[in-house]
């Protein structure tokens, strides 16, 4: 198949990150200057945001049968593109801390958004595959990018190991169903998946797809490698671990996997019914326990993952406009909240204790405010985006008759306000006999200014969609209408 200048210009917005990427790294081998890194990075994310509009005016949306940039593909790219800007924002003042030279870090940044915008417009076993193990391979290089850290090195070589496994997994699930049906293509997946009866062969290896693809959304009984490597890893690629990784494969999920819902009785609906309620209730039970705030986030992130497993497994529109509307809810209040990690974080190591937390509202009254709108949007409280995303959910999960999950997401949703009041708690309230270097206020680090800045900007987003959430709605409504809806 020949690919012409229209396709050209259809899949802009992956040729403008994949420029980028060179452009950095072309940069670095003749000016060592991290100014110069970050510049060009953030360029190339605006440019392909801006090349979105381009390959939105394009009638023709099928390039090759690996892509199809349609309106749900352009959004989840717009949405990973200004993820990445974000974290790049924030990792300007930290990087400045690193014994290392930073430019390879945007290098790898950009490698892993466009593995991540290739997964969104997958519609191709192939550009599935590919676009998997760019992400997933630019991140084994993320984590472990503060090589000096020893928990640093421990968080890339779990995450290395686990994901090479579950590759195994994916490639032979793959295979299993191509032997079975002939096709590799999303379409042909959806009507095995709408049709799956007593083939056990093309069960078998959707069960396996669907192994690798739990261990990248880090649910139940997949998420082990969650807190360890959100806790070694440097803040920044935490947050960008939490959203970008996980958003991008939440969206091929949607894409390839739609017609589950379908079919409440069959044995990847159940399967999928098991592992969102679990990851609900693991997710919330075993943040209770926690003392250090990143692993406190990370299993706050598994419940959270759940939460959006009862909205694919809804139907209709409205499942995908509960999907599409709290993944963005999702991603504002989780890169805000490792922001404000990021933003404290001193040279030697990250604000993760709890006990760097105490008195931050009479310290550092800024980044204690906006942690708490945070904290409270992933609870779920009125006027933040995170009450309406659940809402939406609700909606969607009562409107299937899926009542098990919702009262199993409105019960893990009330255990969850105990441990991120817990932390606003710790903010604002801090007991006379905590004296001592535990309790020893941290000192400001360097580039806090544009980190706070970015985080008052996440504020606003998650207050105002949180009052007025219509327009983003109707966004997400245009984007998920284009999906084949069984």
């Amino acid at each position: 198949m020949t690919v012409t200048w229209g396709d050209l210009l259809t899949v802009s917005p992956l040729i403008a990150l994949t420029l980028a990427a060179v452009a950095v790294m072309l940069a670095a081998a003749f000016f060592r200057s991290h100014a110069l890194a970050l510049g060009i990075t953030l360029g190339g994310l605006a440019a392909a945001f801006g090349t979105l509009f381009v390959a939105a005016s394009r009638a023709e949306r099928d390039v090759t049968p690996l892509v199809r940039m349609d309106a749900y593909a352009l959004l989840f790219i717009g949405l990973l593109a200004a993820a990445a800007a974000v974290v790049v924002l924030f990792s300007w003042g930290y990087l400045d801390r690193f014994r290392v030279h930073p430019e390879e870090y945007y290098v790898l940044l950009l490698t892993a958004t466009l593995g991540g915008a290739t997964l969104a417009a997958s519609t191709h076993f192939a550009s599935f595959f590919l676009g998997l193990e760019i992400l997933s391979v630019s991140l084994y290089g993320l984590i472990v990018y503060a090589v000096y850290r020893d928990e640093a090195v421990e968080a890339a070589v779990k995450y290395l190991v686990l994901a090479g496994a579950t590759s195994a997994f994916l490639v032979f699930g793959m295979a299993l169903v191509y032997a079975q049906t002939g096709t590799m293509t999303a379409a042909g997946v959806s009507d095995l998946v709408a049709g799956l009866g007593d083939d056990v062969v093309a069960t078998i290896g959707l069960v396996m797809l669907l192994v690798g693809i739990g261990f990248k959304l880090a649910v139940v009984p997949f998420h082990m490698w969650t807190p360890d490597v959100y806790e070694g890893a440097p803040a920044p690629v935490t947050a960008y671990v939490a959203t970008v990784s996980k958003g991008a494969v939440f969206a091929l999920l949607l894409r390839f996997l739609l017609p589950v819902s379908s079919d409440q009785g069959s044995t990847v609906f159940l399967a999928l019914t098991a592992v969102a309620i679990a990851s609900m209730v693991a997710g919330n039970l075993l943040a209770l326990r926690q003392d250090n705030v990143k692993r406190i986030l990370a299993y706050s992130s598994i419940a959270h993952l759940g939460y959006l497993l009862v909205a694919f497994l809804a139907t209709g529109e409205r499942a995908g406009l509960a999907v599409g509307f709290y993944l963005i809810a999702y991603f504002a209040t989780t890169l805000a909240a490792f922001g404000v990690v990021t933003v404290l974080s001193p040279p030697d190591r990250d604000a993760d204790r709890i006990d760097d937390y105490r008195g931050l509202g009479s310290r550092r009254p800024v980044p204690a405010a906006v942690f708490t709108v945070v904290l409270l949007s992933l609870a779920g409280m009125p006027l933040t985006m995170g009450f309406i995303g659940k809402f939406v959910i609700v909606t969607a999960g009562s409107g299937a008759a899926l009542w098990a999950m919702v009262i199993v997401l409105v019960a893990t949703s009330t255990i969850g306000l105990y441990y991120y009041t817990r932390l606003i708690v710790a903010m604002y309230v801090r007991r006379r006999d905590e004296a001592g270097p535990a309790a020893t206020p941290l000192p400001a680090a360097p580039g806090g200014t544009l980190g706070v800045s970015v985080l008052g900007v996440l504020t606003l987003f998650l207050l105002v969609f949180g009052v007025y959430p219509q327009p983003l709605l109707r966004l997400v409504e245009h984007a998920v209408s284009v999906l084949p809806w069984p």
